[in-house]
């Protein structure tokens, strides 16, 4: 799970310090679980996956699915736009995102 932690945690550019005072715990803490000398407690672990955005199961090494998505910044931008417009201008709104992925792939 150490390794996950810091893989998380440097994607975000973050350091321990942040990351634990996010969480509530110590830096020193936060240091034990990156480097497996200490496991979290259930409460920590719910922490530690909803702050990076993954499952537990993908916190414990379980599997390789990242869980749930991140809801971004861009993301929340997206639906509130979505959600000012009327069921039309909606749908084509949608169909023009799914047209632009397809395109991206």
């Amino acid at each position: 799970m150490g390794e996950r932690l810091k893989e998380l945690r440097l994607k975000r550019n973050l350091s321990q310090e942040e990351v634990a005072r996010q969480l509530g715990i110590t830096r020193s803490a936060y240091s034990h679980y990156e480097i497996n000398n200490r496991q979290p407690v259930y409460e920590t672990l719910i922490k530690l996956s909803d702050f990076f955005g993954v499952s537990v199961d993908y916190m414990i090494g379980g599997g390789h699915s990242r869980g749930a998505p991140q809801v971004t910044p861009e993301a929340i931008e997206i639906i509130r736009l979505l959600d000012d417009m009327d069921q039309e201008k909606r749908q084509k709104s949608l169909d023009k995102i799914r047209d632009a992925i397809r395109q991206a792939d």
